[in-house]
């Protein structure tokens, strides 16, 4: 089964990365959390996710990452 994972505007790159190695994306903003298996956000200091939301999933920071290294860190989490 294919894993979702939300990625935050901007991050057009990871997006096409996580295509390439078999992921499908969506959206963040606006975006039901629910089907989804871990988020990708800028890491920019903006507070996309609310902080009281009770979120179970992984929240990778894109901040200082290539593209490449989010893939395998998001392989490295949801296997």
């Amino acid at each position: 089964m294919y894993k979702l994972i939300a990625v935050e505007t901007g991050l057009e790159n990871v997006t096409r990365a996580l295509h390439d190695a078999g992921f499908k994306t969506t959206p963040l903003e606006g975006q039901s959390l629910k089907t989804v298996r871990a988020v990708v956000v800028k890491g920019d200091g903006t507070d996309v996710l609310a902080p009281e939301w009770p979120v179970k999933m992984p929240v990778i920071n894109a901040s200082g990452r290539s593209a490449d290294e989010i893939v395998d860190v998001l392989r490295d989490r949801l296997s």
